[in-house]
């Protein structure tokens, strides 16, 4: 049975969590912008593109889809394609975004603090 994907009835913080994971590595951010850029590809594909192994690329590929950023669909003869998936990273967009507000009003408070020090001060 595949791993199940973390927008599908997971929270949001797991699924937030699960895209930063994937997105910590430079080639993982890489191979997305391809996909985005190209369109859904092969390993093979994406090794031709990009200055890794193919079996770099399929490692990295699957940490792409544990994350649910990334499906797999067949291909012609066979082959498996890679196709990037939007929902997980609107979803941790979302998270950032409560995060955001979340502090807007603290730093806000903070702020308005430092200056009515900064204006007593002679």
């Amino acid at each position: 049975m595949p791993p199940e994907r973390p927008d599908a009835g997971a929270s949001a913080e797991s699924t937030a969590e699960a895209v930063f994971a994937a997105l910590a590595d430079p080639t993982r951010r890489a191979i997305l912008a391809d996909l985005a850029t190209h369109g859904p590809s092969t390993a093979t594909d994406l090794a031709g593109r990009l200055p890794i192994s193919r079996q770099a690329v399929a490692k990295h590929l699957d940490r792409l889809t544990e994350a649910g950023l990334v499906s797999v669909e067949p291909g012609e003869r066979r082959r498996i394609r890679h196709r990037v998936r939007s929902a997980p990273m609107r979803v941790a967009q979302r998270y950032l975004a409560a995060l955001a507000r979340d502090w807007d009003g603290p730093l806000a408070a903070l702020s308005d603090q430092l200056d009515r020090i900064h204006q007593e001060d002679p």
